[in-house]
């Protein structure tokens, strides 16, 4: 079962990607992602004085990153991630906060949740590699209230995979990352597997879709009242050593509207 070969794939990455995840947390980006959330938060939210109220859903928490950054600001916030090892990084990582966040494990696909329950989805890094995107995209419409938003950051990680021209950007980046010693996100992290995760990426569908027009087609089709993506936004708030790792393949920001 290919959930089961992903979960098995993330179980050995939690270790590296925390570590990732901490150095967030300790520099600046710990701010400025809060800060680029809060700016996207549904209008009538934005003067609640009481963020107690407003009920965020961090889908694929991984180690807890979003989920921690936002319940520090005061948000009520429950995550989600399908596995366990990224589940117990996060609340490691969340200290004294973790026992604010109500940390579930579950699948992204198949969300144990109440219709019409958050105000805000948030997620990263994500949908890129599930294997039925479009069910997860009717699942968070599902479990948003009416007005309620997905902020969804994502990237056409893999498409190198399916795209000669892509291949060769990706080769390219891949090249002078090495020739100026920056660190590859791709090839030099703990835990990295990149043959493991291409294996996994050829029977993913959207390694296979230049996103996101795809997404904002089917979050229209879903109901979305309003869904737009850029990619400006995003870069804003990355390293350097992020934009060097991002540029043959920029992340997103999908701002979706129930």
């Amino acid at each position: 079962m290919l959930l089961n070969e992903i979960e098995s794939y993330w179980t050995n990455r939690a270790e590296g990607y925390s570590k990732l995840n901490k150095q967030e947390l300790a520099g600046a980006q710990r701010m400025l992602w809060g800060n680029l959330i809060e700016a996207n938060m549904p209008e009538h939210l934005k003067n609640v004085k009481d963020k107690k109220e407003i009920k965020v859903l961090d889908i694929g928490t991984g180690p807890g990153f979003f989920s921690i950054l936002l319940t520090e600001r005061g948000y009520n916030v429950s995550a989600v991630d399908c596995t366990e090892e990224m589940l117990k990084k996060a609340k490691n990582n969340a200290g004294p906060l973790g026992d604010q966040i109500d940390f579930r494990r579950m699948d992204a696909q198949n969300l144990e949740f109440e219709s019409e329950e958050f105000d805000l989805i948030v997620t990263r890094n994500l949908t890129w590699v599930l294997e039925d995107p479009e069910k997860a995209y009717k699942e968070w419409y599902r479990v948003l209230k009416n007005g309620g938003k997905l902020l969804n950051f994502d990237a056409n990680w893999y498409c190198h995979l399916s795209d000669e021209a892509k291949k060769r950007e990706y080769d390219i980046t891949r090249e002078d990352l090495k020739r100026n010693g920056v660190y590859d996100y791709f090839l030099d992290g703990e835990g990295i597997d990149n043959d493991w995760m291409e294996d996994i990426a050829r029977q993913i569908p959207l390694t296979y879709i230049i996103r996101p027009n795809w997404d904002i087609c089917k979050l229209k089709d879903i109901g979305f009242s309003k869904a737009n993506a850029g990619t400006e936004d995003v870069y804003n708030v990355l390293t350097s050593e992020e934009r060097e790792n991002y540029k043959n393949n920029p992340m997103f920001m999908i701002n979706a509207v129930k």
